[in-house]
């Protein structure tokens, strides 16, 4: 049998695992990888490329690798034309195919939500941050719509209590094996299109959406698992709350109040609900326990973090 020649375009680990799965697939070749380009990063800027780069360069694939900066400029059609993909493997590759490359190849979209809920950038953290109870992934048909092609096939998975990381790293499996199951059975499959009617969008993240004032616990505490990693949660005095649990739900209280202290934690109350922190990470300092951090600001219970 003939393999499928795919072109992959993604750049961060969980467009890595799928890669991964491609690569050592028995009936995909892989001809190249299109990802973003390498960026400074840490306070030396030091020039990093895209996880899907750096694991091709580690493990030793000798793949062609492009970094457009604009995919869609007239040169970087002809190169995709010229290698004549089978199929366009998309995974968070972090820009939009113009209708030029959509018509070369079929392209499949390994989006991280179960479409048509959270179209847009952000879907893990958004799922994570509104409480749902399940997510999953989306094989999708792309076309010139934002996540708005038909769907060839979903993967579902429970999420309760993940944090982004490990939601990031759970798909990416059922990612993986989606991707392989929609190319073999491609020929075979039935495009279903998405009702537009259940449509649901997120945007980008900024660094300002972690910024948070007590007001809800629950709401809190789903709003840290989604920011985990990026961009944390913190208040507008800048102290992240980098280790917390839920407490309680319902209770009535003082927004930011320090209603006990215990010996690796305390407990502050929300308008509805309560927290109980264990690390904190004040602006330009270290991560460190939260009991270390109010002996330093002499704060005890009845005091407030706000």
């Amino acid at each position: 049998m003939q393999k499928l020649k795919v072109i992959f375009m993604g750049t961060p680990s969980y467009a890595t695992v799928i890669l991964e799965g491609l690569l050592k697939s028995n009936f995909v070749d892989v001809i190249a990888l299109f990802t973003q380009e390498d960026k400074p990063v840490g306070r030396k800027k030091i020039l990093t490329p895209p996880d899907t780069k750096r694991f091709l360069l580690e493990k030793g694939y000798d793949l062609p690798i492009f970094q457009p900066k604009r995919l869609r400029d007239e040169e970087n059609v002809k190169i995709i034309k010229d290698l004549n993909p089978d199929f366009i493997i998309v995974a968070a590759y972090g820009q939009i195919l113009p209708k030029s490359i959509l018509d070369i190849a079929p392209c499949i979209n390994l989006h991280a939500s179960v479409l048509p809920k959270y179209r847009g950038a952000s879907p893990i953290q958004d799922a994570i941050k509104n409480g749902d109870k399940f997510s999953g992934v989306t094989a999708m048909l792309m076309d010139v719509g934002l996540d708005t092609g038909d769907i060839l096939g979903i993967s579902f998975m429970d999420i309760e209590d993940l944090n982004a990381p490990e939601l990031f790293e759970k798909l990416s499996y059922l990612a993986k094996d989606l991707t392989l199951d929609t190319l073999k059975k491609y020929e075979r499959l039935l495009p279903l299109k998405q009702n537009a009617l259940l449509a649901t969008h997120c945007k980008k993240i900024k660094k300002e959406d972690g910024i948070i004032d007590f007001t809800d616990a629950k709401s809190l505490y789903h709003t840290y698992l989604a920011y985990f990693y990026w961009p944390n949660i913190f208040l507008k005095s800048g102290l992240k709350l980098k280790k917390i649990s839920l407490n309680d739900e319902k209770s009535l209280n003082e927004k930011g109040k320090i209603l006990a202290v215990e010996k690796d934690h305390i407990v502050v109350g929300c308008q509805k609900g309560s927290l109980k922190i264990f690390q904190v990470q004040p602006p330009s300092k270290k991560e460190m326990p939260v009991v270390d951090y109010l002996r330093g600001k002499r704060l005890s219970v009845g005091d407030t973090l706000l």
